[in-house]
């Protein structure tokens, strides 16, 4: 059960932070239709990157409802693809267009551990 619940909590966080991209960033996820405004508020308060870590977050609950170790290296392969992602296309991208914003955000809000408390 407890599995499963791991499995669903990282599905919800991916979908409330789309959810979040529409409303607060009048955007989308994908980098051909980016959001008008940073998206700071809801998980991103906790961590910069809530969409991969719940995409992770689900796929690790599935390697532990099937006890597969193949799910979860997947999750492991997945998650250094995302990382790279974001750390030669999505970063430099948010850092130019939106700068010291963009700056100040990373200084306070962790890129992959979320933080137990909100950011300030």
């Amino acid at each position: 059960m407890v599995k499963a619940i791991l499995g669903s909590a990282g599905a919800f966080v991916v979908l409330r932070a789309f959810v979040r991209f529409v409303r607060e960033g009048r955007g989308t996820p994908a980098p051909v239709a980016p959001t008008e405004e940073l998206v700071v508020g809801g998980d991103y308060r906790f961590v910069r990157n809530p969409m991969y870590v719940g995409v992770v977050t689900a796929i690790l609950g599935q390697a532990l409802v099937f006890l597969d170790w193949r799910v979860l290296v997947y999750g492991l392969v997945a998650w250094a693809m995302m990382a790279s992602f974001v750390h030669f296309y999505e970063e430099p991208v948010l850092r130019e267009r939106y700068g010291r914003q963009y700056e100040d955000y990373c200084r306070v809000v962790p890129p992959w551990l979320p933080r137990l408390r909100r950011a300030a």
